[in-house]
């Protein structure tokens, strides 16, 4: 009997219908859109203006698309992780709702925070329920509302982040597709350079958090972009180098959507044509969770089975990684 490995079986996706472009934020802050085009690759993202909706509304609806696209019946999934940085509400699990609003109402659920590598580690965790034996469907969301945690009077941040959400279906394989190994890193340097500083228990909210807009992620752009390329290079080199992986034996490398650039170095240093190298950052800007499956979902029709896709993220923390995964079906 060959090993059980873990294939993602089905995707689905869904993002809001309201676009916020470049030209719009130009009104905004002190910006234009050839200075956002050149330095990020973005275009144009989308935001969830209703205010009474949150990610795991995102995610809801991505997790319906998957399962009417496949025809699955949701009282067979047995967990559901839902990856995100944008939960609903503290304390109160926004993955367990998202599972009960589904009909998931078999499986047992939480969420899982790692910042824009949340989908990567939740990846992971997927595929070492399925390998254990013991569970036979996992479904993994990564769904984020950045538009909530955002100044729009910061032209460092606002210019990079949108909403929206993916989801992929992990069962158990015997042929030799899904994942195939994983490097996965974390370093708590990170810790200053990306953040929200209010809300968590370190700085409960006050009148003070909200006045000083303290609720609001800050990056130190120049820092996190140099950590970014360099590890999301190093990782995604190591795990070819580790699985005797040449660039014509990679079929796709599915990369968080965080910066064009950064995309383009981690290309370069696997040595991989232009061709290969999944975009959609210029439509969606950074929905950080959510980037690998909404990847995964526009491109799934390009995918064949026995395809060599290596996955490759970075996020505040910082953590970051690479998985190789091997393509389970055509579409």
């Amino acid at each position: 009997m060959n090993k059980i490995k873990a294939a993602i079986t089905a995707v689905g996706s869904y993002v809001p219908d309201d676009i916020l472009t470049n030209k719009m934020l130009e009104e905004l802050v002190d910006t234009n859109d050839e200075w956002i085009t050149t330095r990020t690759g973005i275009k144009e993202r989308r935001i969830l203006k209703d205010p009474d909706k949150g990610s795991s509304y995102l995610g809801i609806r991505a997790a319906q698309n998957l399962i009417e696209k496949r025809n699955l019946d949701p009282a067979e999934i047995d967990l559901v992780i839902f990856a995100t940085v944008t939960p609903d509400m503290p304390v109160a699990s926004s993955g367990v709702y998202l599972a009960s609003q589904i009909g998931a109402v078999n499986a047992f659920a939480y969420d899982l925070q790692a910042a824009c590598s949340s989908f990567l580690y939740g990846m992971s965790t997927a595929a070492s329920y399925i390998e254990s034996g013991r569970y036979k469907k996992v479904l993994v969301v990564g769904s984020d509302k950045m538009s909530s945690i955002i100044n729009y009077e910061d032209r460092a941040t606002c210019i990079i982040f949108g909403d929206g959400a993916g989801a992929a279906l992990f069962e158990p394989n015997e042929e030799g597709n899904g994942v195939q190994d994983e490097y996965l890193r974390s370093d708590g340097i990170g810790r200053e350079f990306l953040k929200i500083d209010a809300g968590g228990s370190l700085l409960p909210a006050s009148h003070e958090t909200v006045d000083k807009k303290q609720h609001f992620v800050q990056q130190d752009g120049k820092t996190v972009f140099k950590f970014a390329v360099s590890n999301m290079a190093e990782v995604s080199e190591k795990i070819m180098k580790r699985n005797n992986l040449s660039s014509d034996d990679v079929n796709w490398l599915v990369a968080h959507q965080a910066n064009k650039r950064i995309i383009d170095a981690t290309a370069n240093r696997m040595n991989l044509e232009n061709s290969k190298v999944l975009m959609n950052i210029q439509r969606y800007g950074n929905t950080t969770s959510a980037t690998l499956p909404l990847l995964l979902s526009d491109f799934e029709k390009q995918f064949k089975k026995g395809d060599n896709l290596i996955f490759a993220s970075f996020g505040g923390g910082f953590t970051w990684g690479s998985i190789y995964l091997k393509w389970a079906y055509n579409s």
